[in-house]
This record gives C-alpha cells, sequence and structure tokens, in this order.
C-alpha cells in the first residue's frame, strides 16, 4: 500500500514537473522555433542577455548574447520567433527601451517606412538610439528649475505693470499718456501713408523723365534741346555781364550826378543852360525844316530836277538788285 502511494506521489510529481517544465519553456519560447537577427547600438544603457524583444508592443523574442566590439560599438543579438518572420521586413529600426519608467530594458523593432524585403536569419537592423530616461528626467528637472525662475521673473513683471512702474506700466495706468501714444501711432500711420503716396508719385516722375516726357525728359533725351538750353545758358551769362557793365557805368553816372559832376548834372541843376539847350534843339528842329523844303524846292528846279531823277534811278536800281 505504502509503495502503491509512493508510486503514484513519484508519477505525480513527474507530470506536474513536465507541466511546469513546459509552461516555463514555452513562456521562455524554449519550445518554438527561432531565428537570430542583430542591431549595433554605441550604448546599451543596461539591456542585458534574456530581456524581451517587442515589434509593435508584442514581445516577440529575447536578447540572446550582447558583444561589445569596441568603445562605440555594441551589437545586440536577438532571437525572434520565427512566425514573425512574415511580419517584419529588413527597413525596420532597433531602438533600446524600458518598459515604463522604471522598468527593465527591452529592444523594441519599430516597423519602417515603405516597402522592403523581409528579414532573414542574420539581418542586421538599423539602430536608433533614444534619450535615456534618467537623462529625459534630469532634463525635465533643469526645465522645471528654469520654469520657476520664469514665472518668478513674470511675477515681478506683473507686480510692476499692476503698481504703473516703468513705461508699459505707466502706458496701462496712464488713459492720458496711452491717448498720446494712440495719436502718434495714427499719425505715424498717416506720414507712411504720405510718404507711400510721395514715393508712388516720384517713381511716376522718374518713369516720365527715362521715357522722355515733360521738360526734364526732353533734357535728358534729347540732345539738340540740351545744347540749345546750354547756349541760352551761356548767353544769359554773357548778358549777365554786359547788365552789371551797364549798371556800373550808371551808377558812375548817378554818383557823378550826386557830386555835381558832368553835364548831367549842369542840365538838372543850371536852369540857364537848360533853357538854351531847349532853344538850340528848337532851332536845331526849326533848321533841319527848312533845310527840307530847301532840298524839295531843288528837286523841281529845272536846274538840278535831272540830277536828283538820275539819282532816284539809281537807288531803285540797287534796290531791285538787292532784292
Amino acid at each position: 500500500m505504502q509503495n502503491l502511494k509512493l508510486g503514484i506521489f513519484v508519477v505525480l510529481g513527474t507530470v506536474l514537473l513536465i507541466i511546469a517544465a513546459y509552461l516555463i519553456g514555452n513562456g521562455q519560447s524554449l519550445f518554438v522555433k527561432k531565428f537570430t537577427i542583430n542591431a549595433v547600438f554605441s550604448n546599451v544603457n543596461g539591456l542585458q542577455v534574456g530581456n524581451n524583444v517587442r515589434f509593435s508592443g508584442i514581445d516577440i523574442g529575447t536578447v540572446d548574447n550582447i558583444e561589445m566590439k569596441n568603445d562605440s560599438t555594441i551589437v545586440v543579438y536577438m532571437v525572434i520567433n520565427k512566425k514573425m518572420k512574415e511580419h517584419i521586413r529588413s527597413n525596420a529600426v532597433a531602438t533600446i527601451g524600458s518598459d515604463g519608467l522604471v522598468g527593465s530594458m527591452l529592444v523594441n523593432i519599430v516597423p519602417g517606412k515603405g516597402q522592403a524585403v523581409l528579414i532573414e536569419d542574420g539581418t542586421r537592423l538599423e539602430s536608433y538610439h533614444r534619450i535615456p530616461s534618467q537623462d529625459m528626467l534630469n532634463t525635465l528637472n533643469v526645465t522645471n528649475e528654469n520654469a520657476a525662475l520664469l514665472t518668478s521673473d513674470l511675477l515681478k513683471i506683473t507686480e510692476s505693470l499692476i503698481e504703473g512702474k516703468g513705461t508699459f506700466g505707466r502706458l496701462l495706468n496712464d488713459s492720458i499718456m496711452a491717448k498720446d501714444l494712440k495719436e502718434t501711432i495714427v499719425n505715424l500711420k498717416y506720414s507712411s501713408e504720405m510718404v507711400s503716396s510721395t514715393l508712388e508719385e516720384l517713381q511716376k516722375t522718374i518713369e516720365g523723365v527715362n521715357s522722355g516726357n515733360g521738360v526734364a525728359g526732353v533734357l535728358l533725351t534729347d540732345t539738340l534741346s540740351a545744347d540749345k538750353v546750354r547756349k541760352m545758358i551761356q548767353n544769359l551769362e554773357v548778358s549777365s555781364v554786359e547788365i552789371n557793365r551797364i549798371t556800373s557805368d550808371l551808377n558812375t553816372l548817378v554818383g557823378e550826378v550826386k557830386n555835381g559832376e558832368g553835364i548831367l548834372d549842369k542840365v538838372a541843376t543850371d536852369t540857364v543852360l537848360a533853357n538854351q539847350l531847349v532853344r538850340t534843339m528848337k532851332n536845331i528842329e526849326e533848321g533841319t525844316q527848312k533845310f527840307n523844303e530847301n532840298m524839295e524846292a531843288l528837286k523841281h528846279n529845272f536846274l538840278t530836277r535831272g540830277y536828283f531823277r538820275k539819282l532816284e534811278r539809281e537807288q531803285q536800281k540797287q534796290a531791285k538788285q538787292n532784292h
């Protein structure tokens, strides 16, 4: 009886041992057909042999071996379930991450973009180095400190604005200053519009000059007109010299009159001389009139009439030749 119980116990223990071994082996993929792939990393971030390998979030294998080639090259060999061979392509990317923030390290295989051939036994995948969680936490800590400092500075600035300190504080609290600033901006806008309009008019004027329109365009493009203008300017310069000379002579003459010198002063101041000049001019006019009457009488005198007719014919002949 005891031997029977012992036999049953041994059989049951053996069966349980086999079942446990099968379950453990099945969980560790010991009884599954596998193939090997690898990837090269510069830092494995604490990855160990036996850690999981995931593809799109599914456990498909484990890390089989980690081989360090040199100080910057580490080859990670992975054993993958052979069933996954139909889903992983050669453009997939392997990265090292963690199972959560503080979980164990693992290898994540991310599908690549585009079409590529399926992987084979011994295929080497492209790798991508992610920032470790610790480095991310350190960076986040520094960012939080900077955010705290920035918040403190912003609080100080806000308090200054509320209290009306500084230019912006005065603008927020002083309605008159804000109104003046608004008017200034409006004036600047109006000035900008006027400047733009002036520039447009100037552009049109320049285009007209370049095309030869207007006086300036003609002067710039027509050489003949430019020469005429140049000659006019030269004549004006000569006339200016002559006018200056005549003005100088007039000044001299006026000076002599003021100083009591010259004939003009005599005429202007000596009434006797002025009367004599008037009588002289009158006698000259009377003598000229009598001379003209005598000449007319000579023309009709039979002694001298032939001479005057001959002289008249010569004058007419000379006039015809000139025409």
